[in-house]
């Protein structure tokens, strides 16, 4: 049996960081326009090539922005909503989290969680951490702002309820690794860590087996990507190959997080002790 009514939840998610992959890091970074066009490939390029591979696959899927680049980039966010597309939360600038004092962290969470209730006319349900930290207080907003799911963990393959503070609750975790993820593969840059830039045939080959193991074993599997990397041509070839193979299967889901979690939360909730 399945965790979902439509069969086994495979996730295709998008961090639209853009430049703030880069200024995050180093404000300085602003005034280095190469390194800023490397960010800018992601709205400028990649993710419409990735909505017209969704659109040509009758796709829906998620797309965690920065509330930064939900403020700079209105009407890419209409293409995205105009595909069906979820937009979640991935904080306001993109800093990390473990550098930021509470009162600014909250700071990032409310902007980003604004600008979202601003373009898309709802309040996000999704939140994913910049660089996949959390502080002491990062949990306990995610509560307070009253999100379905997170997706930072990388503890299971399989989705499940959190406890915080020892106290059961109904945010639904989606954990993925670093396997699962395009930029330990592609991620190049002179300024960022890394720097590797993998044949696109490698990335499929483990994502492809990733899925066949997931699938056998009933749990679920979730991908992120960065448009500036997998928008780039020939990563988009190896990301059809793994739709189609996922296709093949015939009882495979790729939908929208928040819709997918409603789907599975009474089963999580009938499981969790």
């Amino acid at each position: 049996m399945h965790l979902t009514s439509k069969g086994f939840p495979l996730f295709l998610t998008f961090d639209l960081d853009a430049e703030t992959m880069w200024t995050a890091r180093d404000a300085g970074y602003a005034k280095r326009p190469i390194l800023m066009s490397q960010g800018a490939y992601g709205w400028k390029v990649g993710t419409d090539r990735i909505l017209d591979l969704l659109k040509r696959h009758e796709l829906r899927t998620t797309f965690f922005v920065p509330g930064l680049i939900v403020d700079q980039r209105p009407e890419l966010m209409d293409r995205i909503l105009v595909g069906g597309h979820e937009i979640a939360h991935h904080s306001y600038s993109h800093r990390w989290i473990l550098n930021l004092s509470h009162d600014e962290e909250r700071e990032e969470m409310e902007r980003g969680f604004e600008a979202i209730k601003r373009v898309a006319g709802y309040a996000p349900r999704g939140w994913r951490s910049p660089a996949a930290e959390l502080s002491d207080i990062s949990m306990q907003l995610m509560l307070d702002y009253g999100f379905d799911y997170s997706s930072n963990f990388f503890d299971d393959d399989s989705p499940y309820l959190h406890h915080v503070d020892g106290k059961p609750t109904k945010l639904v975790e989606l954990p993925f690794r670093w396997v699962l993820d395009d930029a330990p593969f592609f991620q190049y840059s002179i300024v960022l860590p890394g720097r590797t830039m993998q044949a696109p045939s490698a990335m499929l080959e483990a994502w492809q087996l990733e899925l066949d193991v997931l699938h056998a074993e009933r749990r679920m599997m979730m991908v992120g990507m960065h448009p500036q990397i997998i928008g780039q041509p020939s990563r988009l070839w190896a990301l059809e190959r793994l739709i189609e193979h996922a296709k093949s299967k015939g009882d495979i889901w790729m939908g929208r997080c928040d819709e997918m979690v409603a789907d599975m939360r009474p089963r999580l909730e009938s499981a969790d002790p």
